[in-house]
């Protein structure tokens, strides 16, 4: 998409906004203003390390946007177990949506069974929004289409481009994601995401959530933009 289709569309980006505070190091007051930026800006979710679950629910208890929690994060390597119990503790704590790393492994030797069996059991046992995270940008377009696949079968509710490691979200990828899904399930565009410009093509391209940590300066270059013109 050029610069024309985005400005033509006039798109307000925030409610597409996963605001994503992934920082191991994170304060609870830094947690906390992440929190408030949601609510000020209407963003649709906070998205958080487990540990920090509990403070979000608390704070936006009762409030519009959502309290995710990503799992397995970043590697997606830890065990089926561990992904399961990180998962149900992560709703205990209040988490509504969980951003699950997929085993990649499992993909690139077709595995198919035991990644179903994986995602399914986590969809089945806390009855919450899954976002299955394949990190495109380590995978063919045929090992995607076969996730993909498989990830639909198994009850997830987005999928999702990346963890943001080893490359971003692309328009190529969201076009084929959702070529591949043909509408059933949302897809979520994460990592690298830069500009008012870049997110809104995602958008446009089909993504229905943005994962970013830097939510509020790409609404400030859509008001420079609006100044501008």
């Amino acid at each position: 998409m050029g610069t024309q289709s985005y400005l033509d569309t006039d798109l307000d980006i925030a409610p597409f906004i996963d605001h994503t505070l992934l920082n191991p190091a994170a304060t609870p007051q830094q947690i906390e203003q992440c929190c408030a930026e949601a609510l000020r800006y209407k963003f649709a979710a906070v998205c958080v390390y487990p540990s920090y679950v509990r403070q979000v629910a608390d704070i936006l208890h009762g409030q519009s946007p959502k309290v995710c929690s990503v799992i397995g994060f970043p590697s997606g390597a830890t065990t089926s177990a561990v992904k399961l119990y990180e998962s149900l503790e992560a709703v205990e704590n209040g988490a509504t949506e969980l951003d699950v790393v997929i085993n990649l492994s499992w993909v690139k030797t077709a595995k198919t069974e035991e990644l179903y069996r994986e995602i399914a059991e986590i969809c089945e046992q806390t009855d919450q929004s899954v976002k299955a995270i394949l990190e495109t940008a380590v995978l063919t377009d045929a090992e995607k289409q076969l996730a993909a696949e498989v990830l639909m079968d198994a009850g997830v509710d987005f999928l999702k481009t990346s963890t943001g490691l080893y490359g971003g979200a692309t328009v190529a990828d969201v076009r084929l994601l959702k070529n591949l899904t043909r509408g059933r399930i949302g897809i979520k565009a994460s990592g690298g995401i830069t500009t008012y410009e870049q997110a809104a093509d995602l958008i446009l391209a089909g993504a229905n959530r943005l994962g970013t940590s830097r939510g509020v300066h790409l609404l400030s270059q859509r008001d420079e933009t609006d100044q501008n013109h």
